[in-house]
């Protein structure tokens, strides 16, 4: 594991990185995180920016973002940023031993006949509420949720600890204990944690983009990856501020400079949003 809306003022010390120019859009209202991620751009000498709204004023440049994935819908296109996610059925790609549970994505209509309790959630964004369904009947009809829309269902299982980790380039470069027995307990990253993040990325590195947030937990006393996060819109809890950003400002860049391995992993805009990629 690597070590480590106003303008800001862009206090003393040397940035991690070459920021001249960059300018940090967020949105109305910030987390206690997301302030925290402000302070440390400014004191690396970005520039921050908070809008009022999610309306794109007229004239504005930004060139990273770090907010949910409804601003970013609405300001990452018209400002050519281009936000980073894993595929919409990533998930349900992997090998059982790296889960410990059976994940399916299908559309919202076909998980509409689902007769047993399932852990059901929309995979990069908040359209489908995250959450245990008593069984089909119990989700969004199709007044209120597309029924195309893609959903992850998986096997409910318990999680007693729960780790976040910042994936920059293929490595864990930081991360944060977040819940323990389903409880919000936020704390240091355990080495077994970042052990077995960094056995997910030597296997399955490339499925994703250079930067992400990856959450794994144990479950029944083994490890598993609970799921893959964009780094733009995650919370860092404990994680190291510095590292979070570094994470953050990948995540979420130009367009005009993304690599192209990351090209594949943009955040599909409008209509496409949450199809299973080909």
């Amino acid at each position: 594991m690597r070590q480590g809306g106003t303008d800001g003022d862009g206090a003393a010390g040397e940035p991690r990185t070459d920021t001249g120019g960059a300018t940090l859009l967020l949105p109305p209202r910030l987390t206690d995180s997301a302030a925290t991620l402000r302070d440390t751009a400014r004191r690396r000498g970005l520039h921050t920016v908070q809008l009022p709204d999610f309306t794109v004023p007229h004239g504005l440049r930004a060139t990273h973002l770090h907010a949910g994935p409804s601003f970013a819908d609405a300001v990452a296109a018209p400002l050519g940023i281009a936000p980073l996610e894993a595929p919409a059925d990533w998930l349900a790609g992997l090998p059982r031993d790296l889960l410990r549970r059976e994940i399916r994505a299908l559309p919202l209509s076909e998980a509409y006949a689902l007769r047993r309790p399932a852990f059901v959630k929309s995979p990069n964004d908040k359209t489908i509420r995250a959450m245990a369904y008593a069984d089909g009947s119990r989700l969004p009809g199709p007044d209120a949720v597309d029924p195309d829309t893609v959903v992850l269902v998986s096997d409910i299982v318990p999680f007693t600890v729960e780790h976040r980790l910042y994936v920059l380039d293929g490595q864990v470069c930081t991360g944060s204990r977040y819940a323990e027995d389903g409880r919000l307990s936020p704390g240091p990253l355990g080495a077994d944690a970042a052990a077995f993040g960094a056995d997910v990325l030597a296997r399955c590195g490339t499925t994703l983009p250079s930067a992400i947030v990856l959450d794994v937990g144990r479950t029944e006393g083994r490890w598993a990856i609970i799921e893959a996060n964009a780094a733009w819109a995650s919370g860092r809890y404990t994680s190291d501020p510095d590292l979070a950003l570094d994470t953050v400002l990948r995540s979420a860049g130009p367009e005009a400079h993304l690599a192209s391995r990351d090209r594949p992993f943009v955040r599909p805009a409008g209509a496409d949003r949450g199809a299973v990629r080909p």
